[in-house]
């Protein structure tokens, strides 16, 4: 089996709860064609750069994904069904990341970094 990630949006009127169930769909989807769904991640409400089908906001989804080519292909089908997606992108890599994406980790470090006008050491 083959290691894929793969991003989509849904549309900005949907609830979270509405979101979340497509994404147990989508989840069922894989594993009926024998793939696992090895992480998955909501980033949760954000601006897109630009309009998309009268939308100017998304529910931004992450999946990591272990399955064959075929489930990959239902899935991408489902993706271009559903009326509440509005972009999706599944990309084949070779390896999958166990660790929070970059997405999930930006406000994490905040406090990490040095403040202008300070030098490391000053109080």
């Amino acid at each position: 089996m083959a290691f894929y990630e793969s991003v989509f949006i849904a549309r900005q009127d949907a609830s979270a709860s509405q979101v979340e169930g497509l994404q147990d769909s989508l989840a069922a989807v894989i594993q009926e064609n024998g793939g696992k769904v090895e992480k998955r991640e909501y980033w949760g409400l954000r601006n897109i750069a630009y309009r998309m089908k009268k939308n100017r906001k998304g529910h931004y989804v992450l999946f990591n994904i272990d399955a064959p080519s075929a489930a990959i292909d239902e899935f991408d089908r489902q993706l271009r069904l559903n009326e509440d997606v509005i972009r999706h992108l599944v990309v084949r890599v070779d390896e999958l990341d166990e660790e929070q994406s970059i997405m999930m980790q930006k406000g994490r470090d905040r406090d990490d970094r040095p403040r202008r006008g300070r030098k490391e050491g000053d109080s």
